[in-house]
């Protein structure tokens, strides 16, 4: 099945498609406000049921992102947690099996040998640090709206991503930030009537950084998609 575009005016967003990836690595440097401005001007023009645009957004900078920072770590670094939104229950066959290969190449570029608890461990902090990016964006929605204010916000998160790869910027959404929603509401002031989503780091990629090197799959077209003509 050919995927060759028939159309020259959509390459832009491929090329913004193909090259954007989960950084998991970053430079310091912080992102300017305006270019921070124009992403989320942006993201803002998502599609969202009944246009209610659910999504709220706090974002950091500066000390504001240091001090979620050390919030969050401290809080890893005791037992338990409970996200707003029930992560999966479990991961079976390809799913299973895409997920499993997307951490053996996060592990492979990182040193991390299979079985190395300790290493997995320092990893797995490695989402609590945001990747040392200069910037977070967290994203939550009205509890009254359930899953499908959480269905808008993943639209929405899928437009930043886009819009900050066309404008330059590297980011990487967090679903492991929502695991700890307590402290994301005391720390950037989140209204308790609202359900966290995610978080995206992002800033600068550090393109020197190993956890930056490689790439995951794609599934087909003919694995995702179902053709009924009759």
């Amino acid at each position: 099945m050919s995927t060759e575009s028939p159309i020259a005016g959509d390459q832009p967003l491929e090329t913004w498609l193909r090259e954007r990836h989960s950084c998991r690595a970053f430079l310091p440097e912080p992102v300017p406000r305006a270019v921070i401005e124009r992403i989320l001007a942006l993201a803002q023009r998502t599609a969202s049921w009944c246009n209610c645009q659910p999504w709220q957004v706090a974002v950091t900078e500066g000390a504001a992102t240091e001090r979620l920072r050390q919030a969050l770590l401290a809080r890893a670094e005791q037992p338990g947690f409970t996200p707003d939104f029930p992560f999966p229950a479990e991961y079976r066959d390809a799913y299973l099996a895409r997920r499993r290969e997307a951490g053996f190449q996060l592990y492979g570029a990182v040193g991390v040998a299979r079985g190395d608890r300790e290493g997995y461990r320092r990893q797995e902090l490695r989402n609590f640090q945001l990747f040392d990016a200069p910037h977070v964006a967290v994203i939550s929605t009205d509890a009254a709206l359930g899953e499908y204010g959480a269905i808008d916000c993943g639209g929405y998160v899928a437009t930043f991503l886009l819009a900050a790869q066309a404008n330059g910027v590297a980011a990487v959404p967090q679903a492991s930030l929502a695991m700890y929603p307590e402290v994301l509401r005391e720390t950037l002031d989140i209204d308790p009537a609202r359900r966290v989503v995610c978080g995206i780091s992002f800033g600068y990629e550090d393109t020197a950084h190993p956890a930056n090197s490689y790439r995951t799959s794609r599934a087909t077209l003919d694995e995702a998609v179902t053709w009924l003509s009759r």
